[in-house]
């Protein structure tokens, strides 16, 4: 576990990097984290970016896939911070973003808070708190030159590659009688290339992923709140995006969620 300064120096580090839109190989040696709550402890500096509470949280690498890409053992937990929340339907800058890509996702948000205690929660306690589902798009980032090197904890640090983020409308069709798992989504790019995926694609499927979140928080003391929307990873492969481009989320019976790109 890194101690406090030195989260706050790796902290300030990445920070200054994501506002500059620069990246940088890894963090020094002195302030680099070596565990994934070490990671956390950096990651939780992430807030003196925002004046406004806590959005919610994402997980990155919810695919088998997406763990061997970046070399990871498992997900990871990362803050979406509201100044980097834009609405449906709006036009997002890639400017400065190495990954470029676009992340169908599904986003619970929650009606009651689960705090921190002794034993696990199951799924059927999270899904209990669970106030509404939307669909989301996640536009990831890192800070790092090769986010593949780095490792969990230093991708902890830097949020698990949290930048932009679109929430979409309350779903009003009934999907908890509904197999997530199964249910079958895709991405239009510029109204030509359509790119398929399921829910099962969140780590076997968005309920499991967002029981996972909630104890891999939980356990390292962190509560989820009422209000905070938790995405559940994509369940298209990362969409690769230019500026000029448009994509069209489609949730089915869900709805979908429009976003274009720029300079």
């Amino acid at each position: 576990m890194v101690d406090d300064a030195a989260a706050r120096a790796a902290s300030a580090l990445l920070l200054g990097h994501w506002a500059a839109g620069t990246k940088l190989d890894a963090l020094p040696e002195a302030v680099r984290p070596r565990t994934r709550a070490g990671g956390y402890a950096v990651q939780a500096h992430v807030m003196s970016l925002s004046a406004a509470p806590l959005f919610g949280w994402k997980i990155a690498a919810t695919s088998t896939a997406g763990q061997k890409h970046i070399n990871v053992d498992g997900p990871l937990a990362g803050r979406i911070i509201a100044e980097k929340v834009v609405p449906p339907a709006a036009a997002v800058s890639l400017a400065g973003n190495a990954m470029r890509v676009a992340e169908v996702e599904f986003a619970f948000r929650f009606g009651r808070d689960l705090d921190p205690r002794d034993t696990a929660y199951s799924r059927a306690e999270v899904v209990a708190a669970v106030a509404g589902l939307h669909p989301a798009i996640e536009i990831p980032d890192s800070r790092y030159t090769d986010f593949c090197a780095v490792g969990a904890a230093q991708l902890i640090a830097d949020n698990a590659c949290a930048h932009q983020f679109m929430l979409g409308p309350e779903v009003t069709a009934d999907w908890r009688t509904v197999d997530l798992a199964a249910h079958r989504v895709s991405a239009l790019v510029n109204g030509t290339t359509r790119h398929e995926g399921i829910g099962a694609n969140a780590l076997g499927d968005p309920l499991i992923a967002l029981t996972w979140i909630v104890n891999e928080l939980t356990a390292l003391g962190m509560p989820l709140k009422a209000g905070e929307v938790v995405t559940t990873g994509t369940c298209v492969v990362p969409v690769a995006v230019a500026p000029g481009d448009s994509v069209l989320a489609d949730y089915g019976a869900f709805g979908t969620l429009a976003v274009r790109f720029t300079d």
